[in-house]
């Protein structure tokens, strides 16, 4: 009896520390660079790139257009409803906004990395990324 007690709690325990801790998102975020995961690019200069998440909810601007919807963190992953955006053709940051906005659009979850003040938040294919910093 007491080695099923203690096998039982052996496996409790591996199943908590397996889990993924929540990633707590919340806050203001800075866009510092995008897309290619081995070869980001770096954010334009001088092109105030924010995201927003407060509550279950998204907001930001990607430069010339504004964004928002909902979002929901389980774990490492992350989840976003419909996001919606103005739609201004601005050429000088319209490569930038495309690089953003595909990674939230996305229906499927994405995988979040917090480290100190930096969030990098990676497509579901592994090959993009969204790297931020907290403001």
């Amino acid at each position: 009896m007491k080695r099923i007690i203690l096998f039982a709690t052996a496996l409790f325990l591996l199943a908590a520390c397996s889990a993924s801790p929540k990633v707590d998102v919340a806050g203001e975020w800075k866009l510092i660079s995008y897309g290619d995961k081995t070869n980001p690019t770096p954010a334009l200069p001088g092109v105030d790139t924010t995201i927003k998440f407060e509550n279950g909810q998204l907001s930001g601007n990607v430069g010339c257009n504004s964004f928002g919807g909902e979002y929901k963190v389980k774990g490492d992953k992350i989840s976003f409803e419909p996001i919606m955006s103005t739609e201004m053709y601005c050429e000088t940051t319209w490569a930038q906004e495309q690089g953003v906005l595909v990674i939230l659009t996305n229906n499927d979850a994405v995988t979040v990395q917090l480290a100190g003040d930096i969030l990098t938040i990676t497509s579901t294919d592994g090959s993009s990324v969204l790297i931020l910093m907290r403001k």
